[in-house]
């Protein structure tokens, strides 16, 4: 799709939203010509968040190990 002015916008902006809404592409609102935002429909995850984060870890060791001071490093 076009990109659209922000008069443009203005002027039309339920029938805009409900465009994209429906369609779910997304437009691009231009000020003076150049691009200034970007309107998205939004895309909720029905994914539990450990489901997400399922496979990230990288190392695993002892989890009962005490943490002491000298374990961290000073940044």
């Amino acid at each position: 799709m076009e990109p659209i002015s922000k008069t443009e916008f203005k002027a039309y902006a339920l029938e805009i939203l409900r465009d994209i809404e429906q369609s779910g592409q997304s437009r691009v609102i231009t000020d003076r010509g150049k691009p200034a935002l970007e309107i998205r429909k939004l895309r909720q995850q029905d994914v539990p968040p450990l489901e997400v984060l399922k496979g990230t870890v990288i190392k695993y060791e002892d989890t009962t190990a005490p943490v002491v001071d000298d374990d961290w490093e000073n940044a």
